[in-house]
């Protein structure tokens, strides 16, 4: 996925915004209409009938006749992707989209055309918007379609389906370079040559104007244009802390993809180990504040990205990078420090360390 940022004008803003609404309109829709159908009621409608009751409801309300007919078909399409995907076990069922997340719109077929202004500017094509500017910060790629999402801090992308070429590897003798790969809090990554690896988040300063941004949204009126700034001012904030860990996560990746033959990843359920422990109010939990802030220290060190981008630029077919595994296999009995004779096993040298066999 190759994203790049839009610089729209203030009048095609709206158009885009428009699009959003219909978008989730239309995608809200077709989550409530599957809800009505159990096992019991038969099968629900298919994707031809949703086009058919879409154009039925396109000539009875004019706001919705006024938008691009693509994009809300496309909103079906990506909602019968989506349960197909529920379907196949790979995701969740698709659920409602709420006003201010992350939403957008996707651009396929003749209407996805690009054009190019210079060296640092292009511009792609919307419906019933016109041409859009986006400033060209990597090569463009090959691609059929296009989807322009925006985010909480307001800030426009437009991004090309792509899949990326995967990061050669170095071929080092017959086994290659191992690593083994430990993530933590205090430490991102704490590789087993040593090295210690941590990602970026908030300065001090930036740190201290969240919770002060934070104080004023809890005292400002619910539904205020006051609390609507405020919220704007910290996803931008967020938006900041967000675009350094993913930045991190992507040298990261790419230099340990450049380096090392076989890649390792201590296997760890990310999602459990973030769960709440608030409890219920029959047996309430303990301790909630601090697993509170665990789960921010977790969440803020992307373990989650590292791992799937490191799995996508080392290919398991070139036999580098494996999906996680179990504790036990991934580091000996107890708890290795880099640098140490247990750390210099585990990257390879030794049978109880990790070793790069299939999986």
């Amino acid at each position: 996925m190759s994203r790049y940022r839009l610089d729209p004008a203030a009048e095609q803003v709206a158009g885009m915004e428009e699009h959003c609404g219909h978008a989730r309109f239309v995608w809200n829709l077709a989550v409530e209409q599957q809800s009505w159908w159990t096992p019991g009621r038969g099968n629900p409608p298919n994707h031809a009938e949703r086009c058919r009751q879409l154009t039925e409801a396109r000539a009875e309300f004019e706001w919705l006749r006024a938008g691009s007919q693509t994009v809300q078909q496309q909103a079906l399409r990506d909602f019968d992707q989506a349960m197909r995907n529920f379907f196949n076990g790979s995701h969740r069922r698709p659920t409602f989209r709420k006003r201010g997340r992350p939403e957008g719109f996707q651009i396929v077929g003749k209407n996805a055309r690009v054009e190019t202004l210079n060296r640092k500017w292009s511009r792609c094509w919307i419906p019933k918007v016109g041409w859009v500017r986006f400033r060209v910060s990597r090569t463009i790629p090959d691609f059929r379609s296009y989807r322009v999402t925006r985010d909480r801090a307001g800030r426009w992308h437009v991004a090309f389906a792509v899949a990326p070429d995967p990061v050669p590897a170095p071929g080092t003798g017959e086994v290659g370079e191992v690593v083994g790969v430990d993530r933590g809090v205090a430490v991102s990554a704490a590789l087993s040559t040593g090295e210690l690896l941590s990602c970026p988040t908030l300065r001090p300063k930036e740190a201290e104007r969240l919770r002060r941004l934070q104080r004023r949204l809890a005292k400002a009126t619910r539904g205020s244009n006051r609390r609507g700034r405020l919220k704007t001012r910290i996803a931008r904030v967020k938006a900041r802390e967000a675009d350094r860990r993913k930045d991190w996560v992507e040298r990261t990746s790419t230099d340990l993809a450049r380096r090392f033959d076989v890649i390792r990843v201590e296997d760890l359920r990310i999602t459990n180990m973030t769960r709440s422990a608030r409890g219920t109010a029959e047996q309430p939990g303990r301790n909630v504040r601090q697993k509170a802030g665990l789960n921010r220290g977790i969440l803020a060190n992307g373990w989650g990205l590292l791992a799937r981008r490191l799995e996508q630029k080392a290919p398991a077919g070139w036999r580098r990078s494996r999906p996680p595994i179990p504790v036990s296999v991934a580091r000996p009995a107890g708890m290795w420090r880099p640098g140490t004779a247990r750390a210099k096993r585990c990257s390879g040298a030794s049978p109880a360390g990790i070793r790069p066999t299939r999986t």
